[in-house]
């Protein structure tokens, strides 16, 4: 199996489509193809705070009904999900971009992207169990026990990460470091908490590197384990990256 795995999009269509050319693929019909068969994944969140979630979305469904990419769900995917089945959520931490871009659609077009974006995130699984075990792919990571399970407290790993239930003091959750923690022979590549770099401990690999803070957008090549990055074109925002201490105790 050779993929390449795309982390955090967050609806930064050019850098997309820059990283895609840069790891092989080609251009045609709109969609990005390899000439070798490579397949394409995303670890979530596609949309929000950056200027092109609808681009985003597009690709990633035509892609995907082909079956020719694999896509697991991220919490801001969740979040717009929700929004589009009605649901009362909070257009803040980035949906409100989303909004904005939908609202300029007309209702065929709105009707159009909002049943797209429904059948992808209906269609997918939490995460994804890949090359015969070999390989995970789960938004914000997943714990070895987790694997293979599906209930409630799975899916709020997998889209949130280690949670504690409390807050830093901007708001934002506190986790847990579960990757230090890791101990399965599975690779396991997600994305969800911004890095400057690419962070391999263990057998896990976070390729968020905060492409819609100014960072770069990651891809993971796999089973070659190499990562391919192009730089960002949105303004750095440094307190938005995590550092840790992979310091193995």
């Amino acid at each position: 199996m050779s993929i390449d795995i795309i982390g955090d999009i967050h609806g930064c269509y050019d850098e997309f489509v820059q990283l895609t050319e840069k790891l092989g693929y080609e251009w045609q019909e709109g969609i990005p193809l390899h000439p070798n068969r490579r397949k394409l994944a995303f670890v979530g969140d596609l949309t929000d705070r950056g200027p092109y979630s609808i681009k985003v979305i597009e690709v990633v469904y035509e892609l995907v009904n082909r079956q020719l990419a694999h896509y697991v769900p991220g919490n801001h995917c969740d979040k717009l999900y929700r929004y589009f089945l009605g649901r009362n959520v909070q257009t803040t931490h980035g949906l409100e971009t989303t909004v904005a871009e939908l609202e300029q659609l007309s209702r065929k077009d709105y009707n159009s992207i909002s049943s797209k974006f429904r059948k992808l995130v209906e269609n997918s699984d939490l995460y994804a169990v890949l090359d015969e075990g070999r390989l995970v792919i789960a938004h914000a990571g997943i714990r070895q026990d987790y694997i293979g399970r599906q209930d409630k407290k799975v899916k709020t790993f997998v889209l949130y990460g280690d949670i504690t239930g409390e807050k830093h003091p901007d708001g934002s959750p506190v986790r847990r470091d579960w990757a230090k923690k890791y101990s399965g022979e599975a690779w396991v590549v997600y994305g969800h908490t911004p890095v400057a770099e690419p962070r391999f401990i263990h057998h896990t690999v976070n390729i968020d590197t905060g492409c819609v803070f100014g960072g770069k957008l990651t891809a993971l090549r796999y089973p070659e384990l190499e990562t391919i990055s192009v730089p960002s074109t949105m303004p750095y925002v440094g307190e938005k990256f995590r550092k840790f201490d992979d310091t193995i105790e």
